[in-house]
């Protein structure tokens, strides 16, 4: 997704095969090999989970064993990426879960998956946006600038101590909804992203996770896992409650994290452009999160060896441990690096949001209006404002919290579609050209529909009973519109 945001074209009902399409008009040019799908896997895989939920996930779940959560979270993404991989070469469309429902079970799973693209996308924004709130206000404070704390919070947040949600001083988090809204009103004026500014942005965020494992590493003592609720300084510190520390923990912060690693789809949808799809979408999807999940295993090490596991249910854990070991130097290269990266991610993700409406608005799963485009600006002007108005909204009143746990689950879900849609495509149509193939299919896509569901129990209940009324509010939405004005999808070989 860290292309041009000109928009482009929703998904139509009616796919050709994979070489009708390679020999049609207006094919895509197949210039990405192995090695850039991996950059472009890195580029936006690292974001929001390293700066940001690396620290909530250790202070509240799995202590200094984090970096176990990270792999356990890398499997279960490796599997679903080869899934997507093959999902993205069958379906020669711009990819998207929703898109590879609609072709291979239909209009309503593509309706659920789809609905459920709606909450990742939107609340994904907004989980990224308090990030960024997080990171602003500590280089502020660090030129003398202080905002008031009942300006940069959310009004309520969860006590892991007592595993209740409490009342805060503070009123919302005006930062964090500054910058929603103005990557909205970014998107709807037509502001294209260079992919120049984007690679330049993409090498600082990966310098300076780079930098400060390099830096930090020095500073590393297990004496910071002694804490009150973990006396003995054991890795894995005693189990204090269900997805509170102990392997109980370690499950609940790999669904936690795994909202760290969404970005990698970014590859799998890439397959129309790979020179090699065969050799190179494992390279690209394999490879990009080998190298991201050693990479938040080593920074999750390293922020729980310097500063206790407790003190990091912050915004900014990587500013909070530079801070605390005194780095003077580096704080500033960390903090402008982690607003510029985050900032990236924001953009990309409430862009992604607007494909999804107009997608199911072109399908007629959604009012038409959301499908309108802009007559001069070219964008799509009704679902740009609406995801705009609605991740603007979530990003001042909810922590970061609540918004990582419904981002992680409702990405879990649509992995586990994807694993599923593969194996039903097998079956219904054996004769599809697939450019790629998934290995062991009937051994990888299994896996990642047990991998996601697994992680998604791991998930507190009261995230089950979220995404379980949204996902109802969905069906009834269905029921009385969609329904009745979708097009029958049609998937030829």
């Amino acid at each position: 997704m860290h292309g041009s945001f000109e928009y482009l074209k929703a998904p139509v009902t009616v796919w050709p095969s994979a070489d009708a399409h390679a020999h049609g008009g207006g094919q895509l040019k197949r210039t990405l090999s192995g090695w850039s799908l991996m950059a472009l896997g890195i580029g936006n895989i690292i974001g929001a989970g390293i700066f940001v939920l690396t620290g909530q996930a250790a202070a509240t779940n799995a202590g200094p064993a984090i970096g176990l959560s990270f792999v356990i979270s890398g499997i279960a993404c490796a599997f679903a990426g080869l899934c997507y991989a093959e999902m993205a070469s069958a379906v020669p469309v711009s990819g998207s879960a929703y898109t590879y429902a609609y072709a291979t079970m239909g209009r309503l799973i593509a309706w659920i998956i789809g609905w459920d693209l709606v909450l990742e996308y939107a609340v994904g924004a907004s989980a990224v946006a308090v990030g960024w709130s997080g990171y602003v206000v500590s280089a502020l404070n660090d030129v003398g600038i202080t905002i008031p704390s009942a300006w940069t919070a959310a009004p309520f947040a969860y006590d892991p101590t007592s595993g209740e949600w409490q009342r805060t001083s503070a009123l919302i988090n005006a930062p964090a909804m500054l910058v929603t809204a103005v990557a909205s009103l970014l998107l709807f004026l037509g502001t294209r992203e260079s992919a120049r500014v984007n690679d330049i942005i993409v090498v600082i965020k990966v310098a300076i996770v780079v930098v400060f494992i390099a830096a930090g590493i020095w500073f590393v003592s297990s004496a910071n896992w002694v804490t009150a609720g973990n006396p003995d300084g054991a890795f894995i510190p005693p189990n204090t409650g269900p997805g509170q520390f102990g392997w109980s923990g370690v499950l609940r912060g790999a669904a936690v994290v795994f909202f760290a690693y969404i970005g990698f789809d970014a590859v799998s949808t890439a397959a129309q452009e790979a020179k090699n799809p065969r050799r190179d979408m494992p390279i690209g999807i394999l490879g990009s999160l080998v190298v991201c999940t050693v990479l938040y295993v080593l920074v999750g090490f390293i922020i729980t060896g310097i500063i206790p596991y407790d003190k990091l249910n912050v915004p900014d854990p990587v500013a909070v441990a530079i801070d605390a070991v005194g780095l003077r130097w580096l704080a500033p290269l960390i903090k402008i690096g982690a607003i510029l990266g985050l900032s990236s991610v924001i953009l990309v993700s409430l862009m992604g949001q607007t494909r999804i409406l107009y997608s199911m608005a072109q399908d007629g799963l959604l009012p038409r209006a959301l499908a309108n485009v802009h007559n001069r600006l070219r964008t799509p002007h009704a679902a740009t404002v609406i995801t705009g108005v609605v991740a603007t909204l979530l990003a001042g009143v909810l922590p970061l919290e609540l918004i990582g746990e419904l981002v992680s689950i409702g990405t879990l879900f649509a992995f586990a579609i994807v694993c599923l849609g593969v194996l039903v495509l097998r079956v219904t149509q054996p004769g599809l050209a697939r450019p790629f193939k998934t290995p062991a299919v009937w051994l990888i896509a299994p896996a990642g529909v047990a991998s996601s569901v697994f992680l998604m129990f791991g998930l507190p209940a009261d995230t089950w009973w979220r995404l379980v009324v949204w996902l109802v509010a969905g069906l009834l939405i269905y029921a009385i519109y969609g329904r009745h004005r979708a097009a029958a999808p049609k998937l030829s070989v």
